[in-house]
């Protein structure tokens, strides 16, 4: 069984891909997902829902599992701090109901707050998820006047789901629901494997598996500024030959690198 997500190396998880037709049969995910489909239907029931779609591995299964209990409406919270090839692919893939919510959020931007670059620590990657996923959430449950948002939230990757339930309201009126939030790792990848679903190429990109669709400069534990450059560097060098205009540690890093 695969562990928490930060805890399992991406050569674990892609061993787990490879394999996961002899961990979890059809039989198993097509019980969980009607399962999933009716509570879902049960938890809506007359409410106006949508659900927060981040062409991630887990938004991707739980967006499916939406449609197929009704719910069409959903929305992507982006920045200008995203690949191109991400962005590329969400164009060409999101589903037909999704909105796309650009936050902002520049080179320029990220040249003032060179602290939150690449981080080493759960504080820091958490500001990122606040400024952008919930930032846009929030807008959008509040312009479409919803009383409920779906989120690809699970237990199994120590997500906050809830007390008790896996629904719950903030302090600032958005209220959440987590209808995957008991499924492992495994259940998860058997349904992308057995319903022939497509992700994005940052899976097939170095610790694709453990970095997800944050923007670039959130790519979280790599160890130092310097791995994380590498990193971006690996998978569209362009991008930090721009940062190096800007920002210092993109910089150094380019004065060692041949060009």
């Amino acid at each position: 069984m695969l562990k928490r997500k930060q805890k399992a190396s991406n050569d674990e998880w892609l061993e787990a891909v490879a394999n996961i037709e002899t961990v979890v049969s059809k039989d198993e995910i097509i019980e969980l997902t009607e399962k999933t489909v009716a509570e879902i239907r049960h938890k809506k029931a007359e409410k106006k829902c949508a659900y927060a779609w981040s062409a991630g591995k887990d938004s991707i299964v739980l967006g499916d599992i939406c449609e197929k209990s009704g719910i069409t409406d959903s929305m992507i919270a982006v920045c200008n701090l995203e690949y191109p090839a991400f962005m590329k692919w969400v164009e060409d893939n999101k589903p037909s109901g999704c909105t796309v919510i650009n936050v902002g959020y520049d080179i320029e931007w990220l040249a003032k707050h060179q602290s939150l670059i690449f981080p080493q620590d759960s504080a820091t990657a958490a500001h990122w998820f606040a400024i952008v996923q919930h930032k846009a959430q929030r807008q959008y449950f509040k312009e479409n006047n919803l009383d409920m948002i779906l989120l690809g939230r699970r237990k199994a990757d120590g997500n906050y789901v809830g007390r008790g339930d896996n629904l719950y309201t903030d302090g600032k009126g958005v209220t959440r629901y987590s209808p995957l939030s008991d499924w492992s790792h495994e259940h998860l990848l058997a349904y992308i494997y057995y319903n022939k679903l497509s992700l994005p190429p940052i899976y097939e990109w170095k610790n694709g598996y453990l970095c997800g669709t944050h923007p670039w400069p959130a790519r979280q534990w790599t160890g130092s500024v310097e791995n994380g450059w590498q990193e971006v560097y690996d998978i569209d060098k362009s991008i930090v030959i721009k940062a190096a205009e800007y920002i210092p540690s993109a910089k150094a890093f380019l004065g060692g690198v041949a060009l």
